[in-house]
């Protein structure tokens, strides 16, 4: 087989990366083999080597990509500076975000196992700096005296926990909105930490 007339080694690339999450999200990473991604999109084998030199550097750019762009999207939102205004405008941000990405969050977490050390350290990175805006807020609240916090960094790791769970069990098709699903959990964040 060889590339589709008319497509580009961009168009390639981009397919190659899209059928990679959908396998590696229903298949899992260790049950997907390079052959299978290359069926996904029609190509040889061979042809993928000209993207990515191997699996395990797919999978890094899949996890790096989701995190990178979550954190240019966390920079692009309108978080106020006022630490409870804040802690409501990251919680509905997090889970409007992750729920639009159910496959890469999926694979975010599930697959992180599968990393060698030195690229899951350069992805604890990423996560770190995403966690770090949490973080932040809820120093800056437990400081003005709003909020209760005995822990910022076990809170943030309980809070993103709670607001990343969402992906496992919301479908548009059930009984709650998204938004209802927001203001439930915000809620619920809110009690967390209250003062």
């Amino acid at each position: 087989m060889t590339r589709t007339v008319g497509s580009t080694a961009a168009d390639t690339g981009a397919r190659l990366r899209q059928a990679a999450l959908q396998l590696f999200a229903r298949h899992g990473y260790a049950a997907v083999s390079m052959r299978q991604i290359a069926a996904e999109i029609g190509v040889q084998v061979g042809g993928l080597y000209n993207h990515i030199p191997d699996k395990q550097t797919l999978l890094f750019r899949l996890l790096s990509e989701h995190m990178a762009e979550l954190l240019e999207a966390v920079e692009a939102a309108e978080i106020p500076a006022e630490p409870l205004p804040a802690l409501e405008a990251f919680t509905r941000f997090h889970i409007r975000h992750h729920a639009a990405r159910p496959e890469q969050v999926f694979i975010s977490y599930m697959e992180l196992r599968n990393l060698s050390p030195e690229n899951f350290a350069l992805l604890e990175a990423q996560r770190q700096d995403y966690e770090a805006r949490l973080s932040a807020i809820l120093e800056r609240g437990a400081a003005a005296g709003v909020m209760q916090v005995e822990d910022a960094r076990m809170a943030t790791m309980a809070i993103i926990a709670m607001l990343t769970g969402v992906n496992t069990w919301f479908r548009e098709t059930g009984r709650l909105s998204l938004g209802q699903v927001e203001e439930v959990y915000w809620g619920m964040v809110r009690r967390m930490v209250a003062a």
